[in-house]
């Protein structure tokens, strides 16, 4: 029987690490996902994660590994480093790819989350006759990839396409990155909930999806949150169109599953806003792939695309 080549596919979220094991058509043979945070030391999480990786290709028949892809924030694709990542316990600079490559024993290449799962959607989801898109993440924070004639954009440093970290508001929300207002701080997971804390004036704990039930109830204040969320939203995506004209921007993460109560005032708030020169060419899409799997597929073919 004809051996199988699988690559290792990782994203690394503020939540949770997703892999999976996946085959050159680009199926997830396998797959996993264990919570960020129980690894203080990132030399046990790549030691946890290459633990599952190498028992599940032990357990695929003629199975053998070649490569290992690897999603994270401020993940560069250049120095295969994760670079002060803002949401995540390890600060500085850490060798992502130099220790996936010694603990797997295969080539490991490393990029941006957002750049992942925009590769994945590129690939295999709603973005595979766009040769110019967005993708936007809204998950614990915002991450975006962009799509330029075919070619995801990485700048001259790795970093290009922070639209996460574009300031909307000076001296606004305090932001992981150091800086007052960035995006992210507004339109993502924990954005939402510091909207509706500041609403209600109600500090008490509680989670996006918590104000996403609220809203779907009637709740007035839960209802607010998501307009207010939208309307930052919908301006930026609409500034962000100036720079690239692209044929789409396509939203992806946790907070996509609210659907029409964040995609219908952010699509009324970006067609307000955009430039007479691009309205009616940009389409407002969500994700066709399942959250995890986009990054998972999007970071594994990094390697495919090195092995043709």
């Amino acid at each position: 029987m004809q051996q199988q080549a699988l690559v290792a596919g990782i994203d690394i979220g503020g939540t949770n690490v997703a892999l999976g094991l996946v085959n050159k058509q680009g199926e997830i043979i396998w797959k996993d996902s264990f919570a960020t945070k129980q690894f203080n030391d990132f030399n046990l999480l790549v030691a946890h994660a290459a633990e599952l990786i190498k028992a599940a290709v032990l357990q695929i028949k003629n199975a053998y590994l070649i490569g290992c892809g690897v999603g994270a924030p401020n993940g560069n694709y250049y120095t295969g480093s994760i670079e002060y990542a803002p949401n995540l316990v390890w600060k500085g600079i850490v060798p992502v790819a130099a220790l996936f490559k010694e603990a797997l024993k295969v080539n490991s290449i490393v990029t941006n989350d957002a750049n992942a799962a925009a590769l994945g959607e590129k690939l295999y989801g709603a973005a595979q006759s766009f040769n110019d898109f967005i993708l936007i993440t809204l998950g614990t924070g915002l991450g975006s990839g962009l799509f330029v004639q075919g070619q995801l954009v990485y700048g001259h440093d790795g970093f290009a396409g922070e639209l996460g970290h574009v300031i909307v508001e000076p001296d606004g929300r305090a932001c992981g990155c150091g800086r007052k207002g960035c995006l992210e701080t507004y339109c993502s997971a924990t954005g939402i909930v510091k909207t509706f804390h500041d609403l209600s004036h109600d500090q008490s704990s509680i989670s996006a999806h918590q104000i996403y039930q609220l809203a779907s109830q009637g709740h007035q204040i839960a209802l607010q949150a998501f307009e207010l969320t939208a309307k930052r939203l919908g301006l930026a995506l609409a500034n962000a169109v100036a720079y690239t004209s692209p044929e789409a921007i396509i939203l992806f993460g946790g907070l996509v599953r609210a659907g029409d109560l964040l995609m219908k005032p952010t699509q009324n708030y970006f067609e307000s806003n955009l430039h007479n020169l691009y309205r009616g060419k940009v389409k407002l899409l969500t994700s066709t792939l399942k959250e995890s799997d986009a990054a998972i597929m999007g970071a594994s073919s990094l390697v495919w695309q090195n092995e043709k």
